[in-house]
This record gives structure tokens, sequence and C-alpha cells, in this order.
């Protein structure tokens, strides 16, 4: 057992400690309840900075893990089917950073891996942890029409895929999830600039009963955007994803007329990946269901490979 451990306590692993499975290790190494028993990473560099860095084991390869519940997966997406089913047919729990899989038919062998060890299995779409995104989420009605700008600058990071499964798709699962309703069409443009991949695109989702969503992703952009703005009857909406500020206006019968108020929107800041790795330790000791499961992830990869083929046509 770890010297940090308690018998009580959930056995944790982290695979892929790069710019984002290092914070996974982080936030892991100190949370109650929980034990980091070890870090895997295909560079054994990395692999150990990051496992003395937070006193634990280090490991190049997932079969030299001790046993353990649950596993952080924030390895490359394109790895994220074999590890998965590596943990799952195992019975062992998994969080599975976005996108779940590559491919609608790479999430389904997850799900099925899942089903076939009677595993947890959670996605880490991290944006419904934002607590910006959760006060928005709570006056949202009857949406009209979802505007979303998702900018970043070039890191040369998550050059795997395009920038649809890179950074669209935290939206394009925020999007049904607020909307409630199946995607029915989708409109969709993209280029390549820096790197093989679709680096800058926007996207048009027409939801049954009429909503539409425009999204709007960058990996080439000076400046960081991420904005969520939601137009519905006699309401507006806004949220800062980076900032966890909420702007609410809506329209109110006054004796002189209708008029515009501002609603205050209370959001009490906190990291959302803390809250995520919260929410999936809870999820392993069977207090909570995960608040995005499989199937959610994997129809948020159906439309982001839908929006794809619309680029190809």
């Amino acid at each position: 057992m770890h010297p940090k451990a308690s018998s009580r306590d959930l056995k944790l692993a982290v695979v892929g400690v790069g710019s984002l499975g290092q914070h996974h290790a982080r936030i892991l190494a100190d949370t109650p309840g929980v034990t980091l028993i070890g870090v895997v990473d295909t560079s054994a560099e990395r692999a150990r900075e990051i496992g003395e860095r937070h006193g634990v084991p280090h490991f190049t390869r997932v079969e030299e893990l001790p046993p353990v519940d649950g596993v952080s997966l924030a390895a490359p997406t394109t790895l994220h089917r074999e590890l998965a089913e590596h943990f799952l047919r195992r019975g062992v729990g998994v969080l599975c950073e976005k996108p779940m899989a590559a491919t609608v038919e790479e999430c389904d062998a997850i799900l099925a891996a899942r089903d076939a060890g009677k595993a947890k299995l959670a996605a880490g779409h991290i944006e419904h942890f934002n607590p910006g995104v959760r006060a928005l989420a709570a006056h949202v009605q009857k949406p009209g029409f979802l505007e979303v700008h998702r900018l970043g600058v070039f890191t040369g990071r998550s050059l795997d895929v395009d920038v649809i499964l890179d950074l669209m798709i935290h939206d394009i699962e925020i999007a049904q999830s607020l909307v409630g309703q199946p995607v029915e069409r989708v409109e969709a443009v993209g280029v390549s600039v820096l790197s093989r991949h679709v680096d800058i695109a926007n996207a048009r989702l027409t939801f049954r009963g009429g909503c539409v969503a425009n999204l709007t992703a960058s990996r080439i952009s000076r400046d960081k955007v991420r904005k969520l703005r939601v137009f519905q009857p006699a309401a507006y909406l806004a949220v800062d994803y980076a900032e966890q500020a909420v702007d609410y206006y809506r329209v109110e019968s006054t004796p002189a007329g209708p008029t515009i108020a501002s609603v205050a929107v209370a959001v009490e800041k906190q990291e959302p990946l803390r809250l995520e790795l919260e929410h999936f330790a809870r999820v392993l000791r069977g207090e909570e269901e995960p608040l995005v499961g499989g199937e959610a992830a994997r129809e948020a990869v159906a439309v982001a490979r839908e929006i794809l083929t619309c680029m190809t046509r």
C-alpha cells in the first residue's frame, strides 16, 4: 500500500501526464478520500518528473500499475479506445478525457467494454463543471439560438485531431445538453492552416424543434475567447467560460410598458477540473451517476464526425 494511503481511500492513477494530465495528478494527489498510487506516460522522463513531484510511483506501461479502483485517462485521443478498453474490461472505472474517442465506432467499443466489465465510465467534458455554465443552465428555458466562440492560440498540442474534436467538442456537448433535442441538420466549413487537420471551423447545428447553435472554434487565433450566448423568449444569457461570469437580461412588464432588466446571477468561482475529479470519485463510490456518461459523449463525437463529413462534401 502507498505510505499515504488509507484502507478506505479510492486508489486512482493518471494515464497520460502531459499538459492536462499533470493537473489531474496534482488534484488527485491532494483530494480527500483518494490516494494517487501512480502515474503512467509513454515518456519515461515525463512519468518520472510527475511521479517524483507527487511522491508516487511512475510507469511507462499501464500493465505495470498495481491494482486500482479507477483511472483518469488523459492520453492522446488516438489512444483512448485501447486504454479505456484495457481498464473497463477489468472492471476498473475510467474518467476518459474528451473526446471519448476519435470515431463513433471507437466510442461504441468503449461502451461495449464498459458493459462487459460492469465498470463505471465518465467522460471528461469539463465545461459541465464550470460554475458559470452551471449557473447559466439553471435559467435556460426553450432556447432558440446559441452562439459560441471558442478561440485559442496555437500551442502545437493535440494535433493528432482536428479543432472540432480538440475544442469544439466542448460546445457541441454543452449545446446538446442545453437544448435537450437531437441534432437534425449540420452545416459547416473549416480550414487547415498550421497543421494537417482542420484548425479553424464554424458549424451551424439545427436541433429538432428549431433551435440553432452557431459554433466557432479556432486554435490559431491571437487572443483567447471562450463565450456562450443563449437567446430565448424574453431573455438573453451569456457566460464567459474563463471568467465564470454570467450576464442575464430579461424582458419585464412594468406600468410604463415592457423594459429590459439585468438579473444578478451569483457564481462561486471554483476549479472545474477539481469539481470533475471529485465527482468521478463519488461516481466510483456509487454515490452519483456520471454527469456526462458514455452515451452523451458518444453523441457529441457523432455530431463532431458529421461536422467533419459536412466539410468534405
